[in-house]
């Protein structure tokens, strides 16, 4: 592993560094038990600071401003604050604090995707709702700053020399089928976290639907990383063991933990929005997940309704260009079964059916090798 300054330890390594004179204490050095008080804190912090941050941000105006071209029923929503992702992001750094293992390189990737992504959607959210700039930050500017944060990201972990499987792709279904990308393995990751990234954003557009995928992401995530870092799992499940990956099972906890706090405002009818600052920093976070524990393919899966609504997009705006005729009634997807009738909560709903769905197929992956 690359070099961390000792000074990473927090207050679960204090506890733990007491055990000698009382014994509980020793079960702060299992990830599990740490993972699960991660989830527990994030949460709890969520609900507690969501309401004072939604005061604040309706008191201030952060509010949101609703397309008049989209489901009509959407314009009662003039009005709600947004930016809400001040709250996940808050939530899961003080839940990190405290039972992270700071002098694990990998944690400090994934917050610095983390917190990087969520100042880009932080600006982008600032030009649309204080400087009234329906654009936000330019195309180019946004998707420049994206692919910069990635690409560092991607150098970080090609470089790591400890890493032996540090560019190759790993191929689900299949035991040990490897294949070694060399120095394109960081344009692939670029792609991989800057289009995560911009996936959640996308699927961010209905009360709760984002957020309610994002935790059944993270808590298939939680169960992968684990696996795969933990030798004797991942030995038994003819999947590659990644020597310090395993730390990560506490952020996606923490992940989970934040995503099931916010949904509580977020639900139908939504308090608050997240906001891009929410959207794309835990699109940057799962992305920076993948490649970090070669998932990248099993990302696919598990975010299977993040791929579908981009892709939704894609073609509806290619159709339009080339043929000059859409393909679905309104991109992303969600709104097109909006405007076929489904109610708002019924197109949430069976969407997370599907997402849950795709989550326990990606877990498959790991025995059907």
């Amino acid at each position: 592993m690359l070099p961390v300054p000792e000074r990473g330890r927090m207050l679960y390594k204090i506890l733990y560094s007491m055990h000698a004179y009382f014994s509980p204490l020793n079960v702060f050095r299992y990830i599990t038990f740490r993972t699960a008080l991660a989830v527990f804190t994030a949460m709890v912090l969520s609900l507690l600071i969501g309401p004072k941050i939604i005061s604040w941000l309706r008191k201030i105006s952060i509010t949101q401003q609703i397309r008049d071209d989209g489901p009509q029923t959407h314009l009662k929503k003039t009005g709600t604050p947004t930016m809400g992702g001040i709250i996940i992001i808050v939530s899961i750094l003080f839940s990190m604090l405290m039972w992270g293992d700071l002098g694990n390189i990998y944690i400090w990737i994934v917050l610095l995707s983390l917190v990087g992504y969520g100042g880009i959607g932080l600006l982008d959210d600032y030009l649309k709702v204080i400087r009234k700039n329906p654009k936000g930050l330019r195309a180019w500017y946004k998707f420049g700053a994206q692919i910069l944060l990635a690409l560092i990201i991607g150098v970080i972990l090609y470089k790591n020399p400890n890493d032996p499987f540090r560019s190759v792709l790993s191929i689900p279904f299949f035991k040990r089928w490897l294949i070694e990308l060399g120095w394109f393995y960081i344009p692939f990751s670029v792609l991989v976290v800057v289009g995560s990234s911009n996936a959640v954003n996308l699927t961010d557009g209905i009360d709760g639907l984002a957020i309610g995928l994002v935790g059944v992401a993270a808590l298939a995530n939680m169960i992968l990383v684990y696996i795969s870092g933990n030798a004797n799992f991942a030995q038994y499940l003819q999947v590659l063991y990644l020597q310090g990956t395993g730390e990560l099972t506490v952020f996606c906890g923490a992940m989970l933990g934040a995503a099931l706090g916010f949904l509580w405002f977020n639900s139908y009818p939504a308090d608050v929005f997240m906001g891009d600052v929410g959207s794309l920093s835990l699109g940057g976070a799962l992305g920076t997940l993948a490649v970090i524990t070669k998932h990248e393919i099993v990302l696919a899966i598990v975010g299977g309704i993040f791929v579908i609504e981009t892709f939704s997009v894609v073609f509806q705006v290619a159709s339009f260009k080339l043929t000059g005729k859409r393909i679905f009634k309104m991109a992303p997807i969600h709104h097109h079964f909006e405007l076929k009738g489904w109610h708002e909560s019924k197109v949430i709903v069976r969407f997370w059916i599907v997402g849950i769905m795709l989550a326990l197929l990606s877990l498959a992956t790991l025995k059907l090798r």
